[in-house]
């Protein structure tokens, strides 16, 4: 997903499903299927992170590579896991870029500072670890967190004048007249991250894929959220639902094409961006942390890093 500190609360979650690929050497098995066989030992690379600002960590110091307009965090997650890995820096590439879609693995992306290349046109039969996260940007989260935050605001002021507010306004922009915009993106993204997953082993074949899921954002308790995100109770559930349907998505297709999903939602349980700034994995509004404004600070970047060695069996 952009940092907000750019692009407002349009940037919230321009994050995207983060999605790792570690390399996959694919066996036939006589039926004409391709399979991944058991995990042997861990790689060392070459490895390739791709992905969005939850992957890249804008405001995160120290910010590093180019172009400066992705916001990479030397201290992101793919930093933290090519360092426990071992991954010497001519083998490591870090591709992920703030705001950057699914479209923008096979095309070049502009930043406000520079252009990306196609995050993977830097694949080859070499890879053995890429990390890749996308997709919150494909079903438009961040702007659904600003309409939802501007509408919160209009309750919370309806609220004080003791008339009895919509507990989910923003909800029916989304949901109404049996029309669901937000499950029709999430189908396309669905298509779009299918093929992007069989490019990604056409291009490096020997690659073992983890898809890694979005960290918890907001709290199961909506009055969680009163001063940090001011939501009206009924959105901060309608958006919650939204994560874990894209989630869900990113597990079922990682795991049709044979990858692996890591789950970084239920470490991150009780960290979100609602929590108390010393455990909190996702910065709020008001950041009291070096991270954009709904990311991941350092810490949140540590515990991805840990779910997705835990995955890789690190």
């Amino acid at each position: 997903m952009g940092p907000l500190a750019r692009t407002g609360l349009a940037g919230v979650l321009s994050c995207g499903v983060l999605i790792a690929v570690v390399s996959i050497e694919r066996a036939d098995k006589g039926d004409g299927k391709s399979r991944a066989p058991a995990p042997t030992a861990v790689v060392q690379g070459p490895y390739v992170a791709l992905g969005d600002s939850y992957t890249s960590g804008p405001g995160i110091p120290d910010q590093t590579g180019k172009p400066a307009g992705c916001d990479r965090s030397s201290r992101n997650y793919p930093a933290l896991v090519a360092k426990r890995l071992g991954v010497k820096a001519a083998d490591f590439r870090d591709m992920s870029c703030s705001g950057a879609t699914t479209t923008d693995l096979t095309a070049p992306q502009s930043t406000d500072d520079g252009t990306n290349p196609a995050q993977l046109s830097v694949l080859d039969r070499r890879t053995r670890l890429v990390t890749l996260g996308i997709g919150g940007n494909d079903i438009g989260f961040s702007s659904m967190i600003t309409k939802c935050v501007t509408a919160g605001a209009l309750y919370k002021a309806a609220a004080q004048l003791a008339s009895v507010p919509d507990q989910a306004p923003c909800k029916g922009s989304y949901q109404s007249g049996g029309t669901d915009t937000v499950t029709e993106k999430i189908d396309a993204t669905r298509q779009r991250l299918d093929r992007a997953l069989r490019e990604v082993h056409e291009r490096a074949p020997q690659a073992r894929v983890y898809v890694v899921g979005y960290p918890s954002i907001l709290p199961s308790d909506a009055s969680a959220c009163d001063r940090a995100i001011p939501l009206a109770p009924g959105d901060v559930t309608f958006l919650r639902d939204q994560e874990g349907r894209l989630n869900t998505m990113l597990r079922e297709r990682a795991e049709a094409a044979g990858a692996t999903y890591v789950d970084t939602h239920t470490p991150s349980a009780g960290r979100d961006a609602c929590s108390p700034a010393g455990t909190r994995w996702i910065e709020p509004l008001e950041p009291a942390s070096p991270a954009a404004r709904v990311h991941p600070n350092a810490r949140g970047e540590q515990g991805m890093a840990e779910a997705v060695l835990k995955s890789i069996g690190a």
